[in-house]
């Protein structure tokens, strides 16, 4: 109603009033906020730029109307937005410029994370649910409460403009090790007071909790939860995040590139202090972005890894660490790159150690550790596997030329077998049964040769924390002249079934010492025991607000009754995480279990505007009649009903536009 008046500046104030930005209308100015209006049906439809590097975070915006003497005639009430980064917008230094890839490591709220091993990959579905409900405001309040942001939060909010510090922030914020963080992580299989990590099936419950609790840790988290929470996060935050796994991964306590085992003449551990280990997999993730601190052809993927292992400049955090670096072994490149290096690239060294203390090395392997990197593939629910990103293949010229670069003496990797040669192998292993282990001892020399063979089996949790022997065997043997001796191990159920952890993993040790000679060969694998599948069926079709079935059944493979099952149930846009019990008995193997339950569907679409305007390059005003159609269609132009008409008589003046919006 003001004619002579018009929108002279915007004041935007950003988190706590702390930081205070004044627009103008003019885009002159690079770099700048800077707003520009179009007027529609007698309202002013204003649209706020702001620079691409500009810090993310909650802003709070006041409109002011001025006259023309620049008297204030009207004035908005505060209104807050949160400003995201944008992989979109080709000046933002997370712009991805692949839809294709956004859609899956921006957009989709549903993911897998890869477990088991190397050559078993199992998979676990998790709920990211990035957009739903309270997330972008926890998001925010984990950044809020990093120690930066308390200790200088004005100083945390510039910074706020680089993915590289707001994703190192959260690495460190995710687990809760040094800070107010968000989960905390325990692997010694007793969680009585909290939530055992097998038991979180998406990172929304792990979120609301944390926020909930006035920033208290979410007990308890391994690996695979501190992967989930951060991608969601880093998702929300608007980078680009894919969750990934790393099988036979490595970790180095030394920072020597690889990782040592001591044993004794009886296959007992005598490594001291912090022993080096290789998980059966570890999970992190990659973001994407710019790496302007860096040298040029460090951008794209960066890993990030929120497990709380060792820590980086005091903070058990890790990260962002160009995955190129990692390939080509430019360790002195930030962040951690050394300690990525070495879980995907460390050598395997065996040692003896004796009674009197001698070392003697039985083997150094360069081909046991990174296995299979694996990340979800944007194409579906598959496997990518993407170990050539991080090193060139396994035992080549060039992946040992960039190991020798990092620092670390090569041993000799291409000498041809010895005398003997050690093999492992089983039979299905289904927990809940009985199966056997075959060692399998080859002799390629030319005389008869006695031998000592001593074989463990040992429960383990996927980090290689041992939980208890299930099963020992020493044998003297004598092994023909080029020919294999096989020795048979009946692993019970009653032996492993009350030692096994809840990661299901046997680690199957064997030690050979050949009578009068010093080569001792060690072999080890981890078997996987396999659990029962969760076979889920949808019945009838999913409509929002309408309940919706879901079957749901699996088969006891225990040679014992199940009773007091708890279910956990989460989906995006389907139903939060809620835990239904139930008293039901399943009987010994191979009974079947199946449970109905219903939900409706919650996800809708949101309004959105359309703006329409027609340009008069005519001399004259000229009347005219529009008419606008909104119709749902498929891909290949299949119209599937008309959703929305208008039709408007309107008069546009030469030279000029005219606007109509349909809400």
């Amino acid at each position: 109603n003001h004619k002579n008046a018009k929108m002279k500046h915007i004041f935007i104030l950003c988190k706590n009033n702390e930081v205070v930005l004044k627009l103008s209308d003019s885009e002159q100015d690079h770099g700048k906020w800077w707003f520009s209006q179009c007027n529609a049906q007698g309202e002013v439809m204003l649209t706020l730029h702001s620079p691409a590097d500009a810090p993310v975070g909650l802003y709070s915006m006041t409109v002011v109307l001025l006259s023309a003497d620049g008297q204030i005639l009207e004035q908005t009430k505060s209104q807050t937005f949160y400003l995201l980064f944008n992989p979109w917008c080709k000046d933002d230094s997370v712009y991805l410029p692949s839809e294709e890839l956004l859609q899956e490591y921006i957009l989709n709220e549903n993911g897998i994370l890869y477990q088991g091993s190397w050559d078993d990959i199992t998979t676990v579905p998790w709920n990211f649910g990035q957009f739903e409900k309270d997330v972008v405001d926890i998001c925010f309040e984990v950044l809020d409460n990093s120690p930066a942001a308390l200790k200088n939060s004005e100083m945390d909010i510039a910074n706020r403009g680089s993915p590289v510090y707001v994703s190192r922030t959260i690495t460190a914020m995710v687990n809760a090790n040094d800070d107010r963080g968000v989960v905390s992580g325990r692997w010694d299989g007793e969680y009585s007071d909290g939530v055992a990590p097998t038991r979180w099936t998406g990172s929304v419950p792990i979120l609301r909790r944390w926020s909930e609790g006035g920033g208290q840790k979410v007990r308890y988290g391994q690996c695979w939860v501190f992967t989930g929470v951060a991608c969601t996060v880093l998702r929300c935050l608007g980078i680009p995040t894919r969750c990934i796994t790393n099988y036979s991964s490595a970790h180095d306590t030394d920072a020597n590139i690889s990782v040592d085992y001591l044993f004794n003449d009886q296959l007992e551990s005598v490594s001291e202090g912090r022993k080096d280990s290789i998980w059966n997999y570890h999970c992190w993730v990659e973001s994407w972005m710019k790496r302007d601190d860096l040298p040029e052809g460090y951008d794209g993927w960066q890993v990030l890894d929120p497990t709380p292992q060792e820590r980086s400049d005091g903070v058990f955090c890790c990260g962002p660490c160009p995955v190129h670096a990692v390939k080509e072994g430019e360790v002195g490149l930030k962040y951690d790159t050394p300690f990525v290096f070495s879980e995907v690239n460390a050598d395997l060294v065996v040692w003896i150690v004796h009674p009197d203390g001698e070392r003697i090395q039985v083997s150094q392997n360069s081909k046991v550790i990174g296995r299979n990197i694996s990340t979800k593939s944007v194409y579906g629910d598959f496997t990518e596997d993407i170990t050539a990103n991080y090193k060139y293949p396994e035992g080549s010229m060039k992946e040992r030329e960039v190991y020798k670069k990092v620092g670390r003496q090569v041993g000799q990797k291409n000498e041809g077998p010895g005398q003997f040669e050690l093999f492992i192998k089983h039979a299905p292993a289904i927990h809940g049964t009985d199966f056997d282990v075959i060692i399998e001892v080859y002799n390629a020399g030319r005389e008869d040769t006695d031998a000592q063979l001593t074989v463990t089996l040992n429960a383990i949790t996927y980090n290689s924390i041992h939980r208890g022997e299930c099963q020992r065997k020493t044998t003297s043997l004598t092994v023909p002249a080029h020919k294999a001796h096989k020795e048979v191990l009946r692993l019970q159920y009653d032996r492993y079934g009350a030692c096994v952890s809840e990661h299901h993993m046997i680690r199957v040790t064997a030690l050979l010492q050949p009578t009068d000679q010093d080569n001792i060969i060690l072999q080890e694998i981890n078997i996987p025991l396999k659990m029962p599948a969760l076979h889920i069926k949808i019945i009838g079709k999913a409509i929002v607000s309408r309940k919706l079935t879901a079957h749901i059944s699996f088969t006891n493979p225990l040679p014992v009754s199940l009773q007091g099952g708890v279910f956990t149930v989460e989906g995006a846009g389907l139903t939060e995480a809620k835990e239904i019990k139930t008293q039901y008995v399943l009987n010994e193997g191979p009974g079947q279990f199946e449970l109905f339950i219903k939900h409706a569907p919650a996800i809708h679409g949101t309004d959105f505007d359309v703006i329409i305007e027609v340009y008069n390059a005519g001399r004259e005003d000229t009347d005219a009649q529009l008419t606008v159609t909104l119709n749902a269609i498929t891909y290949n132009s299949i119209h599937r009903g008309e959703c929305q008409r208008k039709t408007t008589s309107l008069t546009v003046p030469a030279h000029k536009g005219k606007t109509r919006k349909l809400n």
